[in-house]
């Protein structure tokens, strides 16, 4: 039996709407009844300033928005889980957009294979993370890594966002994940040292691949520059 095969789509640095834009395009390619129109994709990208608020969005009033704007951050309402977080540079987003009947049709698998696909990058730095009942992975009791995923007849969209060398600054105005008694993390910070992106990438690739069982190729120039031109 042939492994499933995910293509790759690297973005660069863009805004989070346009990231919107783009997941909400790819996930619009399948279609039932005909199957071969859709490419499991996991986009890879890193997003200017915003913060972004899950289903639960009871607790951040209209003057709660305001204020993170004037920051100089963009503010999002998502259809994905979790509360409020933040995204950066200098943090790894992925959005795998999967078709789970290729994979195993649970969302718990889902994320948990997520979770471990972290666990194991950590690991590869000699850090000790693990999850706990609250979402994202952690170590001891810093989130390094946040997850808010979103699930639609077994079509993945949203995913998680690794801290590596992103301004934790920005976390400081928000209660990340609604969690009062936590804190937030990078990798940076934990090994004391400036850890990029490009640092992680390889590493966090191999991980999902060999996580979730699957052959990653990366998209073609022509085949980027058609989803690339879906963000504007």
């Amino acid at each position: 039996m042939s492994l499933p095969l995910v293509h790759i789509l690297r973005t660069g640095l863009i805004k989070y709407g346009q990231g919107l834009r783009l997941q909400k395009f790819i996930t619009s390619t399948f279609n039932e009844q005909n199957d071969c129109k859709f490419k499991n994709i996991l986009i890879l990208t890193e997003h200017r300033p915003v913060y972004t608020i899950g289903i639960r969005t009871k607790d951040y009033t209209i003057d709660d928005e305001a204020y993170l704007q004037s920051l100089g951050a963009e503010f999002y309402k998502t259809n994905r889980g979790g509360l409020i977080t933040f995204h950066g540079p200098g943090q790894l987003v992925a959005y795998p957009i999967l078709n789970l009947k290729e994979f195993e049709p649970s969302i718990r698998w889902y994320v948990c294979h997520l979770e471990k696909t972290i666990i194991d990058v950590c690991k590869q730095f000699n850090l000790n993370a693990k999850t706990t009942p609250d979402t994202g992975v952690w170590i001891d009791d810093r989130k390094i890594c946040a997850m808010g995923v979103h699930g639609k007849r077994y079509i993945t969209s949203h995913g998680l966002a690794l801290n590596c060398d992103i301004d934790l600054k920005w976390f400081d105005h928000i209660v990340p994940c609604g969690l009062t008694d936590k804190s937030v993390t990078s990798l940076t910070k934990e090994l004391d040292k400036n850890v990029s992106i490009d640092d992680v990438m390889p590493l966090f690739l191999d991980s999902f691949k060999h996580t979730f069982n699957c052959k990653l190729v990366e998209l073609s120039n022509n085949e980027t520059k058609f989803y690339i031109d879906h963000l504007v």
